[in-house]
C-alpha cells in the first residue's frame, strides 16, 4: 500500500422495514485497488446497518493509525461522530434511551486505531460508490442465510417497531 493514496471507504445500510431484514454494503478503495464487503441480517434496523457497515470496514483493515475518509449517506453517523454526540452518549451511559449502544461502543474502540474523517454524501443520487454500497446492502438484505443481529435481538427487540 502506497502512502501517496488515501484510504477511502464508502458505506451504506439498508433494512426492509424498520425493523426488518437488513444489510450493509462497503466499498474500500486504496489507489487502484478496491474491495467490497456486505452481509445480511434477519432482523435489524436501518441505523444499525449503517453503523455495521462502518464497523465491518474498520475490522477489515490490517494497517492501524492510518488516515481514512469514510463517506456515508447516514447523517446519524456523521453527526454522532463529527459533532461529538457519541462522546456525550458514552459519558452519560447512553441515558435517555439512546439506541445501538452495543454497536457504538464497538465502533468507538475500533476508531481509536485510526484517524477517521466522516463525510456525508446524498443517498440515492449520482455518487457511483454510494450507489454501489446501496446495491450491496439491499442485495444482502434480500438474500438467504441471513445472520442474526444479536445486539438487536438480545435487547428484546424481536417484536418491537422503531418509529
Amino acid at each position: 500500500m502506497s502512502s501517496s493514496h488515501p484510504l477511502i471507504i464508502y458505506t451504506d445500510g439498508s433494512s426492509r422495514g424498520n425493523p426488518g431484514p437488513g444489510g450493509y454494503g462497503v466499498v474500500m478503495m486504496w489507489g487502484d485497488k478496491a474491495k467490497e464487503l456486505s452481509a445480511g441480517y434477519r432482523l435489524t434496523t436501518n441505523n444499525r446497518m449503517e453503523l455495521m457497515g462502518v464497523i465491518k470496514a474498520l475490522e477489515a483493515l490490517n494497517k492501524k493509525h492510518i488516515p481514512l475518509t469514510i463517506y456515508t449517506d447516514s447523517q446519524y453517523i456523521v453527526n454522532a461522530v463529527e459533532k461529538g454526540w457519541l462522546k456525550n452518549w458514552i459519558a452519560t451511559g447512553f441515558k435517555g434511551g439512546k439506541k445501538n449502544k452495543d454497536l457504538w461502543l464497538h465502533y468507538y474502540e475500533l476508531a481509536k486505531n485510526f484517524r477517521i474523517k466522516f463525510k456525508w454524501v446524498k443517498g440515492h443520487a449520482d455518487n457511483l460508490h454510494n450507489n454501489r454500497c446501496d446495491e450491496l446492502a439491499t442485495m444482502a438484505a434480500d438474500g438467504t442465510d441471513l445472520l442474526v443481529d444479536e445486539g438487536y435481538e438480545d435487547e428484546g427487540n424481536l417484536f418491537r417497531k422503531e418509529y
